[in-house]
């Protein structure tokens, strides 16, 4: 009597599918603090320009939204504009660097538990396949 290996076959190949997606999680997941980091950017280059004309409050004031944590640290405090500018990109630039170690550990660990599930359940289907 044949074996029918083709269900065992798609349920290992689902095992390993998902540390696959896990994989393009990864991919998606790293990019998050790099487009923060440059979408801030814009905007604090955006409030530099905008400090040097007759309205400049009410347009700093308008961009408050889009600079997030990022307002109370240049509209406010000691020093020129520039200089305070200067200082929370800096700032801004190590806290998305944080954040983007931070989705690593956590990526490489999902991919880790993934990968060693995957192998368990096809080590089990394998045994299970074997014994038939």
């Amino acid at each position: 009597m044949p074996k029918d290996n083709a269900g065992w076959t798609g349920f290992l190949l689902a095992a390993f599918g998902a540390v696959g997606l896990v994989g393009a999680a990864g991919i998606y997941g790293a990019q998050v603090p790099f487009e923060h980091a440059m979408a801030r950017d814009a905007v604090l280059t955006q409030a530099l320009a905008d400090s040097t004309r007759p309205d400049a409050a009410a347009r700093l004031d308008a961009l408050r939204p889009a600079l997030d944590d990022s307002a109370d640290h240049i509209l406010s405090g000691p020093g020129d504009f520039a200089a305070r500018v200067a200082a929370e990109r800096a700032r801004m630039f190590a806290a998305f660097a944080q954040e983007a170690h931070n989705i690593r550990v956590r990526m490489l660990i999902g991919l880790a538990a993934f990968t060693a599930g995957g192998a368990l359940f096809g080590a089990l289907v394998l045994s299970i396949v074997g014994r038939s």
